[in-house]
């Protein structure tokens, strides 16, 4: 439910207190041609940005103040069908990741090649298939483990 025509960049939203994280991901999404936001807290970004106005949120799990899932809950809540990728250095989320229906789990350190395809097959998705997924419908989380690159 984007309100931008199909011709513009992609605007993707880092929310991430570590300021290097989101500069070198910054860095990496604008190369490949990704219009790019970036906040250090999650209430700062919700404050600031209109979800319906982004395409995709890369959120961290560990922010100051609120959690990363209680920001993921706002979002989601303001904006049901947007694609979010939650970046964390947390073990043991694919659970809670499966329950909430995040589009994506990736454990830091990030694989660039990793990231920027889930970030398109998050982008491709069907709506659809994201509210079955946050309605609980469907537990189909794309994970990608600091121990093992591959899979979903």
């Amino acid at each position: 439910m984007n309100d931008k025509p199909a011709n513009l960049k992609k605007r993707v939203l880092i929310v991430d207190d570590d300021s290097s994280v989101r500069e070198s991901i910054a860095r990496v999404l604008v190369d490949a041609g990704y219009d790019v936001l970036q906040s250090g807290e999650g209430e700062q970004a919700l404050s600031q940005f209109d979800p319906k106005q982004i395409d995709l949120l890369l959120l961290d799990l560990g922010l100051p103040k609120k959690s990363g899932w209680d920001i993921f809950e706002s979002f989601t809540v303001k904006n049901p069908t947007l694609p979010i990728v939650v970046i964390t250095g947390q073990s043991r989320q694919l659970e809670t990741a499966m329950a909430a229906g995040v589009g994506a789990l990736m454990e830091k350190p990030l694989d660039v090649a990793q990231l920027l395809q889930t970030m398109h097959e998050l982008l491709t998705e069907p709506e659809e298939a994201r509210l079955r997924r946050l309605c609980g419908y469907s537990r189909d989380v794309r994970y990608v483990s600091r121990y093992i690159r591959a899979g979903h």
